[in-house]
């Protein structure tokens, strides 16, 4: 018994020494030696030096100076205590032309924007003709609910109106767009898109 106990908590020690004190320190030390900024979670400061979020959490832009993000469905919208999609699928109606509250539940609001209002909404805020394409992204959530990336193209339509609300140029507006516009990750995967939030604060710089 006596001989079988004592390599069985060696075992343990020597284990939980490797896993739970070498191993961890060792990915600390080459994460804040090669990727500081990431392993600190690829924090965003604005020009005063205050930390005002993640680029790579999503938030909320209203205000119609400011770029939009996609549309959020994590807990009330962007909440980063509950990332998740709307786990809609492509065919539900609801997904598709919303839902409405129902009287029947006065307690209990079941509104619900879908693809149709979210893209009459669009098309009104940025001034676009009824029956304009709409970019997929700006009616729709991602699986997250906190993408911080727009498309090229949502982008590019949000500018005459971040423009006019600011008395900018649209050209000075759409360089922004390009400089923060970045390539497919890896080179190959997914599209151009363009960080929300270091949109805005570039925009806030120049006014």
């Amino acid at each position: 018994m006596r001989r079988q106990l004592f390599p069985a908590l060696m075992m343990m020690v020597v284990f939980t020494v490797i896993t739970g004190l070498i191993y961890p320190l060792a990915v600390t030390g080459i994460a804040q030696g090669l990727f500081n900024d990431k392993a600190d979670g690829s924090l965003v400061e604005n020009a005063d030096g205050e930390v005002v979020g993640s680029s790579l959490i999503g938030q909320s832009f209203s205000e119609t100076e400011y770029f939009h993000p996609r549309p959020s469905a994590a807990g009330d919208g962007y909440d980063a205590s509950a990332s998740s999609g709307s786990n809609l699928g492509p065919t539900n109606p609801k997904l598709l032309v919303g839902e409405e509250d129902d009287p029947a539940t006065p307690d209990v609001d079941e509104t619900f924007d879908g693809v149709e209002q979210r893209a009459d909404a669009y098309r009104e805020e940025n001034g676009l003709e009824a029956d304009a394409e709409v970019p997929v992204d700006a009616v729709t959530a991602s699986a997250s609910g906190l993408d911080p990336n727009i498309s090229v193209a949502n982008a590019r339509l949000q500018a005459p109106r971040v423009a006019e609300e600011r008395g900018l140029d649209l050209d000075t507006v759409m360089e922004l767009v390009d400089d923060h516009t970045t390539g497919r990750d890896v080179g190959f995967l997914g599209e151009k898109k363009v960080n929300v939030l270091e949109l805005n604060l570039a925009l806030d710089e120049v006014r």
